[in-house]
């Protein structure tokens, strides 16, 4: 039952989510007005917007003018319902998840703002920080310290590598790096491990394909942060145990 619940409440969401990663970079309102179709501007009826469902019925086009819409959509619904989903799986029915939720919604949004604007926005990381350090304070009072060194350690290690290497990131990770350790604590070392390990693989495969030009174009880190953060939510404390296992 719970994890129909969680799925159910992360296609809603994923639904709004959407409306964060469209409307917040240009500066448009979260709330009014309502849904409507980027290309006609013709407002979205309810039965044109159940996450995921309305998308397929329609053939991913508007009902209206006919033109496509974005398969960025039901991917945001879609990732955001499987990602609650896991994280009550890995996590169970603890008071904790009042932040682990709210985090694992900031990521997804995050990634995909971008993705495609090349911005880490303030409006979304700061609350967001907020958000952990209360919700730590009043359901995870006896990880409030080690949440808050994380937070530190995890910003001061992102600062460096933005100093060292501004090419590769902005202060819009460094801040985001930050915000990971107030929610996950100790398990941000995996997280950033799975983030730089994972960008760099993947930026090995761009020069590789497209040679020079690639340092040019750069790749957005904070969706390698996203990935990192994610895997660590899930999966966090074993990786732990496993390179201890095996290295220590």
């Amino acid at each position: 039952m719970e994890t129909a619940f969680a799925g159910l409440s992360g296609a809603v969401v994923g639904s709004f989510l959407n409306v964060v990663v469209y409307r917040l970079p240009i500066g448009e309102s979260l709330v009014t007005p309502r849904s409507r179709c980027p290309s006609c501007d013709t407002p979205v009826a309810p039965r044109d917007n159940v996450p995921v469902v309305s998308w397929l019925f329609l053939r991913g086009k508007c009902r209206h003018c006919g033109e496509p819409i974005s398969a960025r959509y039901p991917a945001v619904e879609l990732l955001t319902a499987l990602s609650f989903v896991a994280v009550v799986l890995a996590r169970g029915l603890h008071p904790e998840l009042v932040a682990l939720i709210p985090f694992t919604a900031v990521l997804i949004a995050v990634a995909f703002i971008d993705l495609q604007h090349r911005i880490v926005p303030n409006k979304i990381v700061v609350p967001a920080a907020v958000w952990g350090v209360a919700a730590a304070a009043a359901f995870r009072t006896d990880m409030l310290p080690e949440l808050l060194i994380a937070g530190a350690g995890a910003f001061a290690f992102l600062l460096a590598a933005a100093l060292v290497y501004p090419a590769g990131m902005g202060m819009g990770d460094v801040k985001l790096a930050g915000v990971m350790g107030v929610y996950l604590g100790k398990l941000v070392l995996p997280a950033l491990v799975v983030a730089f390990g994972v960008g760099a693989v993947v930026g090995v495969a761009l020069m590789a394909r497209e040679g020079r030009s690639a340092r040019k174009k750069g790749v957005p880190f904070a969706p390698f942060l996203a990935l990192g953060g994610l895997v660590a939510l899930l999966a966090g404390q074993q990786l732990i145990d496993l390179y201890v296992d095996n290295f220590l």
